[in-house]
């Protein structure tokens, strides 16, 4: 992944003069949000600061700021008897099936047992999907009949869950544009009915974005928001044209931080958000 800060670097060199309409336009296009950065180059501005690295150095330190302590962490496995839940959330297309499969065997990995609920019950391409990361990973998954009702989906994946005495359960709910309210309303009832056997439950609802998308993201954020809790992002294809910048922009406007990154295909390629690796690597 091409260095966004070496290449701004050697950009600022090169010129006798800063460019500060240039600098705001790349910082833009890199998804940063438009308000933090005319707050950066204003100050930049008044200390009529030239030198690049010092830039730089500033650029980086105030994008690592937006992300202040605590930061959301991965749930730990639930305790007396009852599975951890986690309710996977996001519009079509933003890799949420993926990314269960992944998560299931980061989990598995570490040592936990993991069940995976295939709560997109009107997409039978999902259930077939996860069906095959299931059955290549060893992983239990539990889906019910097409066209159930994904609520009921979840909460007999729960019930099984809880007997079985499973660490984690991840259901995989359907993907839904931000815009459609019967689909977000189906979230808040996904929550209801897990909460029936665990007034805790779930007890992490991460919103999947795709980092391709750019500022429609912060969109998908303020909307599923509004119909859910989101305790944290997970940001997938961020070994493409992603610009992830987007985080910060979703950190700066609703508080909500990255859990996990989705660096490419593999079923290992998702990592703990790290503040300071991510500043490092933007695009």
């Amino acid at each position: 992944m091409a260095n966004f800060f070496n290449k701004l670097i050697d950009k600022l060199l090169g010129e006798p003069q800063i460019d500060w309409d240039a600098l705001e336009a790349d910082l833009i296009s890199a998804d940063v949000g438009a308000g933090r950065v005319v707050h950066m180059l204003e100050e930049l501005r008044n200390r009529d600061e030239q030198d690049a690295c010092e830039i730089v150095d500033f650029i980086k330190a105030q994008l690592a700021g937006a992300f202040v302590p605590p930061l959301p962490a991965l749930p730990k496995p639930g305790e007396s008897g009852k599975p951890c839940v986690i309710l996977l959330v996001g519009v079509n297309g933003a890799g949420k099936t993926t990314t269960a499969a992944k998560l299931a065997n980061f989990f598995q990995q570490r040592g936990d047992s993991v069940m995976l609920a295939a709560a997109d019950t009107f997409r039978a391409a999902a259930v077939e999907q996860l069906e095959h990361w299931t059955d290549k990973l060893a992983i239990d998954l539990y889906k019910g009949q097409p066209n159930q009702d994904p609520a009921s989906v979840c909460y007999e994946a729960h019930q099984r869950a809880l007997h079985e005495g499973k660490n984690y359960l991840i259901c995989d709910t359907a993907g839904r544009l931000h815009t459609r309210h019967n689909l977000m309303e189906e979230l808040a009832k996904i929550r209801r009915t897990l909460s029936k056997q665990d007034p805790s439950a779930p007890h992490a609802c991460y919103l999947v974005v795709d980092a391709t998308t750019g500022s429609n993201a912060l969109l998908q954020a303020r909307e599923f928001q509004k119909a859910t809790p989101v305790d944290g992002l997970i940001i997938t294809k961020l070994d493409g044209s992603g610009k992830g910048g987007i985080a910060i922009a979703i950190r700066d406007e609703l508080g909500i931080s990255p859990v996990l990154l989705g660096t490419g295909e593999g079923v290992t390629d998702l990592r703990p958000f790290d503040v300071h690796a991510y500043i490092d690597t933007l695009l």
